[in-house]
């Protein structure tokens, strides 16, 4: 071929048409792109409906923007003002109550020959794990925010001790490099539970610098806790060696060796406990080589300061044990009866979709977890002194702290100088002095006990209850001051579930004594005693004075698992009358085979059922109304408005409320309700979802319930009511009241005590505190959440009498809800003249767990008859977080849980249009707006106020993508349409039409 040939080739090639794509090709590459683009935005924007709620929890939830009108323009609606003018300001002063709230809570446990306080400028090494790497507090929803907190090391060195550098860094370097233990709240199973001490090897190699420190080997022992698992009962395999039966409250071989090399080392060894918990503290308290100990809680954010404080002496320890700590965990009535165990017999089966549907069926199926409070009342103290006194066990030997016990750098004397005596309606007051009969400053607790009288067989009682105690303020040397503590007649009586199913004050006498512990009467004191002539039973209208309504047997179904003798698929309970013959073991075979009654409790809740038994009316919803909420702030619970009000509300703006209360209550613009938020938790503000909401750490509450000091709680409550106000939060999702029903609870470090009446009254002080400034608190968790073994799968049952129940773990819950009181200050006329009120507590949080088989939560008996009936509870329940199948919407707000701590779409209500189910949702939807309207979300409106919406930044972006990808896909097929008609018309056969010739004429 030449050239010019190829050439003309090419060039033919180059200039011809290039063929067009087919209609078929075509379509099949924009057809389905177009498709694509549609059914993304549409799925995108159902789900981001759908999903609203946990949406807007990342992005935000917009803004309602209130106008007061001109009237009222000038009125007073500042209705709670906060103390400070700024947060840094709060950040300062809650610091400063930090620190004291720790100096006032360390417990001197030991202090041989006045080993402490150590000489100013004293030289110490810091010995064990915990000294480089603390226990702040615990993980879990009630940790806090601790990367800037005092350190161990900082709190000594504060004090103006000078600490060994070098066996420090070696402390250091380790705890770095061997991460402890640590639970892991959503997921258990990789929770592990290693001490990682130092092996005492690696000290023995910086031997040479324990010279240039001698004045005192101090060792900090620590233990963490958290949310989501227990401590473990045996630390075989765990990482380390153990020995079997060894467990995580005792000193491992790393700790007792570090032990022994401080005796060799110093003439001065100090032990500081770094822990919420108890541990087995004999072989330390009983060894004549360790001079003092310190029981320090996990102290948050200044706490160590503190520390240092105590152990030079700038501070006198005035702290109190919480909780009674045992010699031998393994001997304890509640250990055999702690941890994993499940029924054989049950297969609980759930619907499995988040939105149930008619035509939805999937289900999930799940074991059936349960624990025996066999133990009964005997909890800490309660059987420990009980025991002693049956002669059961030898006191000196099983108990290593009494409850109620610590020591301190001065002595004190008390004598007293009155003592009343009323009717049972009335009550018992003694008045004491207390005297400061040593040379430094210092803080004494008075505590008061008393001593029902028992018949073996009668109702069960413990040799001693606290009955009140005070704290004094600083006495100095030679100084008194006089307390008074009172004791209500009333709070004497025992709960007879088997016979008069009511509070029964028994004939007799009670002795009332004053004590340094549990078990010392203080010296110079003598019994006072009370006697009832005859037996008084608080039931019908002779009803407890602080009872609503008459209490009796709300839980026949629970305490009918228990037996006084063994029989088979009963629990055996402890009696006082024959410990050795009733004391706890393992569950035995028959008791993991659950009775018929309890097969039926664990299977789902059946709404169709309940609304087809329901014989009320179909509420009003939706209906037009002048009236906002704020109009109602101020008026009672019953107060016809509020019918009104509720009318004009529809089921949708309800559910959508109700079923999106994860750390919030949501706006309703049709009532001017402005949205509303509430953090975490017992040690301080926290969230998972809102890092700027975290606040100061605050010490455990084991260590706050170590001050015995209500003074400070209420200081504490007022403190976080500060810190709410001036972050434009509202409510709190503290404090918690649960037990320390065992040692190894994993979330004891959230709760205060093992006793009610202590617990309930630092909490009760809490809520008080918060309540000045408004801020409802949401106490937790409703109730027997003493375990978190198997607190999730499909919701554990908790087995115990109803005489535990109420005198054990509903009492701090009942405190709390009786003797919590906000301020709530309104306008009252069209005048704006304010006048000023008070509410009850605003909130309350159900637990994980069942009592008996029926979810707490869903527990009629326990949410609406005892709360509100028995207690007058007027404000919300919360559920706990509401992700699993067992929790049912329906089933709680029927129950009277009326908030659901979860966001659509994870839960919804089954049914939304039956008379039960709107009935239900309008009280629940009562009860939420009653606490929000007397709250500090109120501050700044007025009466008349107007309402507008600024929809947040997320949804004009989620509007504007919709639009341009709408107009994409409207453009996109007016191409696709434009080219197929084209081309159509193009590919038509063409047909030639031939005209004939014309015709001549």
């Amino acid at each position: 071929m030449n050239a010019k040939a190829t050439n003309a080739g090419r060039e033919k090639k180059s200039t011809s048409p290039k063929k067009p794509m087919s209609n078929k090709k075509y379509l099949w590459i924009w057809v389905p792109t177009l498709a694509t683009v549609t059914v993304v935005t549409v799925v995108a924007n159902v789900a981001l409906n759908v999903a609203g709620g946990w949406v807007a929890s990342q992005l935000g939830t917009g803004t309602y923007t209130f106008t007061n009108a001109e009237s009222s323009a000038e009125w007073d609606t500042d209705y709670y003002t906060s103390d400070f003018a700024s947060i840094d300001e709060v950040d300062e002063a809650a610091k400063a109550l930090v620190e004291e709230i720790s100096g006032s809570g360390i417990v001197l446990a030991k202090n041989e020959s006045g080993a402490l306080p150590l000489a100013a400028g004293a030289n110490v090494t810091m010995l064990g794990r915990a000294a480089a790497d603390p226990v702040f507090g615990g993980s879990g929803s009630g940790s806090v925010d601790t990367n800037s907190a005092v350190t161990a090391r900082g709190g000594l060195e504060n004090a103006g001790l000078s600490v060994n550098e070098p066996v420090y860094d070696v402390i250091s370097a380790f705890a770095e490099e061997n991460p402890r233990g640590h639970i892991e709240m959503d997921n258990p199973e990789a929770s592990t539970y290693t001490i990682g001490e130092l092996p005492v090897s690696a000290y023995e190699e910086q031997a040479a610098t324990f010279a240039s420190s001698p004045d005192a080997g101090i060792i900090f022992i620590g233990r963490p806790g958290g949310e989501g698992g227990d401590l473990t009962q045996d630390m075989v395999g765990e990482g380390e060696t153990a020995e079997a039966g060894e467990h995580q409250l005792e000193l491992n071989q790393d700790e007792r060796d570090l032990v022994e090399l401080a005796k060799a080392s110093f003439e001065t060894v100090v032990v500081v406990v770094n822990a919420s918990t108890t541990l087995e503290m004999g072989a330390l308290q009983d060894d004549p080589e360790i001079d003092a100990i310190l029981l320090a809680g996990s102290p948050g954010a200044t706490g160590f300061n503190a520390l240092g404080s105590v152990i030079t002496g700038d501070v006198n320890p005035s702290g109190r044990t919480a909780d009674l700590w045992a010699a031998d965990f393994t001997a304890d009535p509640t250990f055999a009866n702690f941890g994993e165990y499940v029924y054989e017999n049950i297969e609980a089966s759930f619907p499995v979709a988040a939105i149930e549907t008619a035509t939805s069926n999937a289900t999930v199926t799940a074991d059936a977890p349960f624990v025996n409070y066999a133990e009964g009342i005997y909890v800490g103290y309660r059987y420990y002194e009980t025991a002693a006194a049956e002669g059961f066990i030898d006191y000196d030997e099983a108990v290593v702290y009494p409850f109620g016990y610590g020591l301190s750098y001065t002595d004190f004397a008390w004598e007293v100088t009155g003592t009343e005596a009323g009717d049972v309606d009335g009550t018992v007051a003694v008045t004491v002095d207390v005297t400061n009969t040593g040379a430094v400053a210092g803080r004494d607790v008075v505590e008061l006990y008393y001593s029902a009288p028992y018949t073996p067989g009668g109702i069960e009682k413990s040799e001693v209850v606290l009955g009140g105690f005070t704290k004094t303020d600083v006495i100095e040397p030679g100084a008194s001051e006089t307390v008074t503590i009172e004791l209500a007649v009333e709070d004497m009586a025992s709960y007879d579930h088997l016979g008069a199913q009511a509070y029964v004050l028994e004939a007799g006498d009670y002795a009332i004594t004053l004590r340094t512990d549990s078990n010392t009467v203080a010296p110079g004191t003598e019994a006072i005693t009370y006697t009832v002539d005859s037996d008084v039973v608080f039931s019908g209208d002779d009803h407890r004075s602080t009872d609503l309504s008459e209490v009796t047997n709300r839980f026949d179904d629970v305490s009918a698992a228990f037996s006084a003798e063994t029989e088979d698929g009963k629990i055996l309970m402890m009696s006082r009358a024959d410990f050795a013959g009733t004391f706890p073991t393992a569950p035995t075979p028959d008791l993991y085979v659950a009775s018929d009654a309890t097969v039926e409790d664990f299977q789902a809740w059946d709404y169709d059922a309940e609304a087809a038994a329901f014989d009320g009316d179909m509420p009003t919803t939706d209906a037009r109304t002048e009236l906002a909420l704020v109009d109602l702030r101020g008026l009672p619970k019953d107060d016809p408005q509020w019918e009104s009000l509720l009318d004009s509300v529809s089921v949708g703006d309800m559910t959508d409320m109700l079923l999106n209360g994860a750390y919030q209550t949501a706006a309703i613009g049709s009532i001017a309700k402005p949205a509303t938020v509430e953090p975490d938790g017992p040690a301080g503000l926290s969230s998972f979802i809102n890092s700027s909401i975290n606040g100061v750490a605050y010490p455990s509450q084991v260590l706050i319930a170590q001050t015995w000091d209500v003074d400070l709680g209420t200081a504490m409550g007022s403190m976080i009511g500060n810190e709410v106000l001036q972050k434009d939060l509202n409510g709190w999702y503290a404090p918690a009241v649960n037990l320390h029903r065992s040692p190894f609870g994993g979330r004891n470090f959230e709760y205060y005590s093992e006793d009610p009446l202590l617990s309930g009254a630092l909490a009760t002080a809490v809520s008080n505190g918060a309540g000045e400034k408004g801020v409802y608190t949401m106490l937790k968790h409703f109730a027997l959440n003493e375990q978190e073994t198997n607190r999730v799968n499909n919701g554990i049952a908790t087995w115990a009498t109803e005489q535990t129940i109420r005198e054990i773990y509903l009492k701090p819950f009942e405190m709390v809800v009786k003797d919590t009181s906000m301020p709530v200050r309104y306008i009252a006329d069209d005048e704006g003249t304010v006048a000023e009120t008070t509410i009850g507590a605003g909130g309350i949080m159900s637990s994980f767990n069942r009592i008996g088989a029926v979810w707490a939560g869903g527990s009629e008996a326990l949410m609406t008859d005892v709360l509100r009936g028995e207690w007058g509870f007027e404000g919300f329940a919360i559920s706990d977080f509401n992700l699993y199948p067992y929790m049912n919407p329906n089933q709680s707000i029927s129950a009277g849980t009326d908030l659901t701590l979860t966001f659509q779409p994870s839960k919804s209500f089954g049914d939304t249009t039956s008379a039960k189910a709107v009935t239900d949702i309008r009280t629940a939807t009562h009860n939420i707006l009653f606490t929000v309207a007397n709250s500090n979300a109120m501050n700044g409106i007025a009466p008349g106020a107007t309402v507008d919406y600024t929809p947040p930044t997320w949804v004009y972006i989620q509007i504007g993508a919709s639009i341009v990808l709408g107009l994409l896909v409207v453009a996109g097929g007016f191409m696709v349409t434009r080219r197929v008609l084209r081309h159509r018309a193009s590919d038509a056969p063409v047909v030639v039409s031939q005209s004939p010739e014309p015709s001549g004429d």
